[in-house]
Order: C-alpha cells, then sequence, then structure tokens
C-alpha cells in the first residue's frame, strides 16, 4: 500500500513537473519552424490549455493521494501540510493563467484583428498582450517552483 500510494504521488508529480519542463521546448520548436507567428501562437495557446488542465487534474489527485497517504500513516503530518499548501498554490496559480490571463491574452488578441503582430508594438492591445504574456510566464515559473519545492518534500520523506 506504501509503495501504491506513494507511486501514485510521485506520477502525478511527474506529469505536471514533465509537462511544465515540456512545454518552453515546444513553444520554442513552434514559433522556430513555423514562419507565421499566428499560426505558431495557436499551436502554443492549445498545447498551453492540455498542460494546465493536466495540471489541474494532477494537482487534485496530489492532494487527494496525500491525504490518503497521511490517513493511512504513510506520509508525516508536515508532508501533508506543506504538500497540499504547496499543490494549492500551484493549483491556484495554474487555474489563473487558465482561467483569467489566458482569456484576456485572446481578448487583446481579437480585438488587433485575430494576430496581435498586425498591430504595432506601441498599441495599447499589443502592449496588453505582452504585459500578460510575461504574467503568465512568471506564473508557470512559479508553479514549476512550487513543484521543485514538492520534490524536496517528498523526498524527504522517504
Amino acid at each position: 500500500m506504501k509503495t501504491f500510494l506513494r507511486s501514485i504521488v510521485w506520477l502525478a508529480l511527474i506529469v505536471w513537473l514533465g509537462g511544465l519542463l515540456f512545454f518552453p521546448i515546444a513553444a520554442w520548436a513552434s514559433f522556430s519552424t513555423i514562419a507565421d507567428t499566428h499560426a505558431a501562437g495557436t499551436i502554443v495557446a492549445k498545447c498551453l490549455g492540455v498542460l494546465h488542465h493536466e495540471g489541474l487534474v494532477a494537482g487534485c489527485v496530489l492532494i487527494l493521494f496525500l491525504a490518503v497517504g497521511y490517513a493511512a500513516r504513510q506520509f508525516r503530518r508536515s508532508t501533508l501540510i506543506i504538500g497540499v499548501v504547496v499543490t494549492l498554490f500551484m493549483l491556484a496559480c495554474t487555474a489563473w493563467s487558465q482561467y483569467h490571463i489566458i482569456p484576456r491574452m485572446e481578448a487583446d488578441r481579437i480585438a488587433a484583428g485575430g494576430a496581435i503582430d498586425s498591430v504595432p508594438k506601441s498599441d495599447p492591445r499589443h502592449v496588453d498582450f505582452d504585459r500578460l504574456h510575461r504574467v503568465s510566464t512568471d506564473v508557470e515559473e512559479a508553479v514549476m517552483l512550487g513543484g521543485l519545492i514538492l520534490i524536496v518534500v517528498l523526498a524527504r520523506d522517504s
């Protein structure tokens, strides 16, 4: 039972962090091989949506199996508390990005005529899009940092 619970927790974390690590590579590949930046951005946006939903599911699985593992005396109390708090932070960041930041970026893109590059960089829609993109990048980095903290917490408990 101990191995099963810990394996599920680690698997959920690996899936989430693996996606976060792979995403910049997929984005780079899209923008470096597709001449049309709008098409590349569309691919990246779709991938990010999948990554976020994957993270939301993985985070729920993490919390559930940390709690079950604690109830079965397979995790220490400190692991449960820190693990749940960090996972909730990661989930909040992921949900904020998916349901608040990305829709606003999409609204800027649509307001710019469908392709953000079709308006000058000084255009308020482009400025806002770029600002939101920076925020989105920072939020993804915060989720990654949370995942790295979880690795340490879980490894310490082993």
